[in-house]
């Protein structure tokens, strides 16, 4: 799955991995359900709701995409805790050859395994990856019931605020 990504981004959005679906039409948060893309729009982030093949348009508003893992996988739960230590890794060279103002990890849990944060909440993270500041919120699957749209739109606008301010 290829990153959606560029120099200078106000925010880099990290997935855990790409879906299987995602991974055949070659789009990110591709499968019909995913909350991503309602949420840009709903937190203020795109003028419009995308849909996912309109991924690029991202790119002129300062945003892009990426994921800890490339293995698309059924679930993201198939993704073992080596897996997630290792593709935080490989995260870490992406962000300090990128350099966005923001990563955001899209995954409270595999944030947890991969960056050996085990009390880390959604917001802001304490730690940085090179001037890259880290910022953790909810992973926009449907499959992710503990939030609702509302919710979700309301954490993704306060990283939109926080971008905003530079």
């Amino acid at each position: 799955m290829p990153d959606l990504i560029q120099r200078g981004l106000r925010v880099l959005f990290c997935g855990i991995n790409p879906s299987l679906y995602s991974a055949v039409v070659g789009v990110h948060f591709a499968r019909p359900g995913n909350r991503f893309w309602p949420t840009l729009h709903a937190a203020g982030i795109t003028p419009r709701l995308l849909k996912p093949s309109e991924q690029e348009e991202l790119l002129a508003l300062g945003y892009g995409i990426t994921n800890v893992v490339d293995r698309a996988t059924a679930t993201a739960d198939l993704l073992d805790a080596a897996e997630l230590r290792e593709g935080a890794k490989s995260l870490e060279a992406k962000v300090k050859r990128y350099r966005p103002r923001f990563l955001a990890v899209l995954g409270v849990s595999a944030y947890r395994t991969a960056f050996a944060r085990p009390k880390a909440k959604p917001g802001l993270q304490p730690e940085t990856l090179g001037a890259t500041r880290l910022w953790v919120l909810p992973n926009p699957s449907g499959l992710n019931a503990h939030y609702q749209l509302t919710d979700l739109s309301r954490l993704f606008a306060e990283l939109r605020r926080a971008a905003d301010a530079g």
